[in-house]
Parts: C-alpha cells; structure tokens; sequence
C-alpha cells in the first residue's frame, strides 16, 4: 500500500524547458494544480533544466507564463534544477560511500548488445559491477538494484509491481556527459521540497519504482503517486514538443478537464472553470488508462 498523507499536503508540477506548453503538459499541470488546491494545500513549480543541450531559450519563462494566464499560480519561488547541483552531488556521493552505486565503463551500444528485457528494450547485465575491467575508463555512475518488486499503488493506475533489476538492471544516476539523471535529481528535490503527491503523466508510471528505490537508498520520505493518462494524437503518438506540438492556450483548459474526467457544464464560463474543477475534484473520476486520445477530449 502507498503511504498515508501525514504531513500538509504540498504538490509539484516539474515541466523540461525545451519548448511551451501543449495539451499533454497541461493536462498534467491541471491534474497536478487541482489535486493540491482541492486538498488545501501547496503547488510548486519545478523547471527540469539539467539537460542543457535541450533547453530551448526562453521557454522556461514561457511556460511559467502560460501558467499564469490559465490562473495555475503556483506557491513560493520556482525552483531550477542547474542551480541545485550540489545536492545532487551529495546525493551521489552518498550512493557511492555506502556501497550502492559504482562506476561503469559501459557504450550505449555494448549494453544493448549483450542483453534484452522480454519486450525488447536494453537491459543492464551488471558487467561494471565488481568493478571496471582493465583499461576501462569510468562513464557513468550506476545504482546497484535487486531482483525483488518494488510494490506500490496508484492513486488512479492502481496496484503496480515491478523489478528494477530484472526491468532495467542498474541504471544510470550520473551521465557519461557529466549531467545528474533525472531519476536522481527528481528524487532529491521532491523530498527537499516536502513533496507529498507526484501528480504526473502516465509516462512516469514505469519510472518510479526506480525513484522509490533511491528513496529508500538515500532514506528520503516516499510520496504518494498519482498518474494521469497521457495524450496522444489520432495515430497514438504521444503529444510533444519535439514532434509540434502546438502551445496550449485558455482555449484548451475546457478540453483539458474533460479529459480528466471532469468536463464542466455548459453553463461553467471560462473565468469559473478552475474553481469549478477545484470544487468538484475527484481523482476516481480520471479514466484509468495509460493513454488517450486528445482530439477526443476537444470534441
């Protein structure tokens, strides 16, 4: 079972500034914003700018704009994550002193070579665990897994069970181009924030027996997960900056509740929409699926 909420509740939404918002971050944003206010409490704003070779130029301060235009006004100041590499150092080198992480010599291209998960994708064999072989140089820094399933349940995806080990193998927590994954980071700046309730897109489901297991590496409170599906578009795509998607705008946030199961009457006007939606919040409404289409929920 999830653990219970003890504490005031406090959520996050967390976006990559590599373009503006679409229909798919917004869905999440409005999942994340409503689920917080209907509770009472905080929402933080978060901007996922480690991986600097993506960021798009002023699109973090887009996207905090078309936050405020929807009336999703977040509390305290926006956090970044370049300006927290500290404490992901710390973080890793806690990994490190203790045992659970080491160092891997490893290509992208060796790994995929020398084993498969049953659905295809590449999964570490733990080649660099007793350490590098000779003439290896250290690339990446990996955390140590075990073959045990990691158990929790979803507050709209239901129970989830899954082997880190067995799913990815040891997976990265420090880059070979030097920049901290976001498994790590997310980990660290949730529990330093006080995050209560991840409130994301079904994308993450799968990441976050990862996350649980740097939890309990790192002895850092476990938050409760809730999951909303993704959009995609009419051929299943997944709806995102990279494939064009258009930036959201007022206009969208109608469509945007519908598709969480929460369309608004008629007679709900476009300034009582998010009081309305706040009123009426009921994570059990949200459809319990990993994806759906977004041109239905326009309609």
């Amino acid at each position: 079972m999830p653990p219970e909420r003890t504490r005031p509740y406090v959520g996050r939404f967390a976006p990559s500034p590599t373009g503006p918002l679409h229909f798919g971050s917004l869905v999440a944003a409005a999942a994340s914003w409503l689920d917080a206010r209907a509770a009472g409490g905080r929402w933080h704003v978060r901007i996922e700018d480690l991986d600097r070779a993506r960021e798009r130029p002023g699109a973090a301060d887009t996207i905090l704009r078309q936050l405020e235009a929807l009336g999703l006004v977040w509390d305290g100041a926006v956090v970044r994550q370049s300006e927290r590499l500290e404490r992901y150092r710390a973080a890793l080198a806690q990994l490190q002193a203790c045992g659970a992480a080491y160092w891997c010599g490893c290509t992208r291209r060796e790994i995929g070579d020398s084993a498969l998960a049953p659905e295809g994708a590449s999964v570490y064999p733990g080649t660099c665990r007793a350490g590098l072989a000779a003439g290896r140089k250290p690339r990446a820094v990996r955390v140590r897994t075990a073959a045990e399933p990691i158990a929790f349940v979803d507050r709209v995806q239901g129970a989830f069970a899954e082997s880190v080990e067995r799913a990815v193998g040891d997976f990265v927590v420090y880059r070979a181009d030097g920049v901290f994954a976001y498994q790590l980071a997310v980990v660290v700046d949730d529990a330093a924030q006080g995050v209560t309730d991840v409130v994301r897109g079904a994308d993450l489901l799968d990441s976050t027996a990862r996350q649980i297991h740097l939890q309990r590496l790192l002895e850092l409170p476990r938050p409760r997960y809730l999951h909303v599906p993704v959009a995609v578009d009419a051929a299943g795509r997944k709806l995102a900056k990279r494939t064009g998607a258009p930036a959201a705008g007022a206009d969208d946030l109608r469509a945007a509740l519908a598709f969480l199961g929460h369309a608004p009457p008629r007679d709900v006007g476009d300034r009582e929409l998010l009081e309305w939606a706040r009123r009426t919040w009921n994570p059990q409404a949200i459809p319990r699926a990993r994806a759906l289409s977004a041109t239905a929920a326009a309609r």
